[in-house]
């Protein structure tokens, strides 16, 4: 789909358009689009390159400028898909190929005359405020989660009686929540180093565009993209953090199993000890003909397996 903004029905008004927003366009809205920028709009395959040369490049007075972006599927992982600037002092032209919301605030604002963008560099500067601000939304989101998965983890005491094979099954569905916040997180930093680049390499080549109004702006959006970055490393090391512990926690869930079977089996020895050597069948033990022998054998078991399981419970080890 390709939006042209401002939105402006008189004839020759597309020519004089401050920005194209292309969203998972045909081949006939690109050419559309190439034809009214006079540019070339670059396709997804170049704008997935990774390399600092492919994503941040100038020509003739033309940045390109490309930044992956990651959106949150319902009940998915997340999905990245790149984003693509190309900007002139005339015009901008945006390539996306999902769903987001920092472009329909802004493009929200085009039908605010109070709010209306007055050029390509100050479009661009609202739609990295936007989307910055949602990378901060989405950053705040996943601390909010690590917090209450922190508390669920740390300072909710085991009930009596818990029984450890609940207990493991609720400790692995955690461990994989870490997880996908984990991942999250990753693909949030790219995308929030990737827009702070793009931020400083236009600001770079911009500094000479229109009165220079929107050097400030973006030198604020620099330091914003800074301080979330070391707030997203702050969540990534309590990320690794929590994985290690329920790693651990699981880890003394599964001794504890262990610890179990070990007295069972140490305790069950000493009575099968004695039942085999009273199963023997030669004449000559006496205890087959004491009145009270059968008595005594079952006695004899039932002492051989409470005092092993009293001397664990003594020790502490159950």
């Amino acid at each position: 789909m390709l939006s042209i903004y401002p939105q402006n029905r008189t004839p020759g008004s597309q020519r004089q358009a401050i920005w194209l927003d292309l969203h998972d366009p045909t081949p006939a809205e690109l050419a559309e689009a190439d034809s009214l920028a006079g540019v070339a709009v670059p396709s997804r395959e170049s704008l997935s390159e990774i390399e600092s040369s492919s994503r941040l490049r100038i020509r003739d007075g033309v940045l390109s400028m490309s930044v992956p972006m990651v959106t949150l599927v319902e009940g998915g992982a997340p999905q990245v898909a790149p984003v693509g600037f190309v900007l002139s002092r005339e015009r901008l032209v945006t390539v996306r190929f999902a769903t987001l919301p920092a472009f329909d605030a802004v493009a929200g604002r085009f039908s605010d005359s109070g709010q209306c963008p007055t050029s390509s560099l100050e479009v661009f500067v609202d739609l990295c405020d936007e989307l910055i601000d949602r990378l901060a939304d989405g950053l705040e989101h996943a601390a909010a989660e690590l917090r209450v998965l922190s508390a669920t983890a740390f300072h909710v005491p085991d009930s009596p009686g818990r029984k450890a094979i609940r207990s493991n099954k609720v400790i692995r569905a955690q461990l994989r929540h870490v997880g996908r916040l984990g991942d999250y997180l990753s693909e949030k930093r790219d995308a929030l180093l990737a827009l702070g680049r793009a931020i400083d390499f236009a600001c770079g080549m911009t500094a000479d565009w229109g009165d220079g109004r929107m050097t400030p702006r973006m030198n604020g959006l620099k330091q914003d993209v800074a301080s979330l970055d070391d707030y997203e490393v702050h969540l990534s090391d309590k990320v690794q953090f929590l994985l290690d512990a329920m790693v651990g926690l699981i880890g003394i869930a599964q001794n504890d199993i262990f610890k179990i079977l070990t007295i069972v089996s140490i305790v069950g020895i000493p009575p099968t000890l004695i039942a085999g050597i009273y199963g023997m069948n030669f004449k000559t033990m006496p205890e087959y003909d004491w009145a009270f022998g059968y008595p005594y054998g079952l006695a004899m078991i039932a002492l051989s397996a409470i005092i092993p399981l009293a001397w664990f419970k003594w020790r502490g080890w159950f």
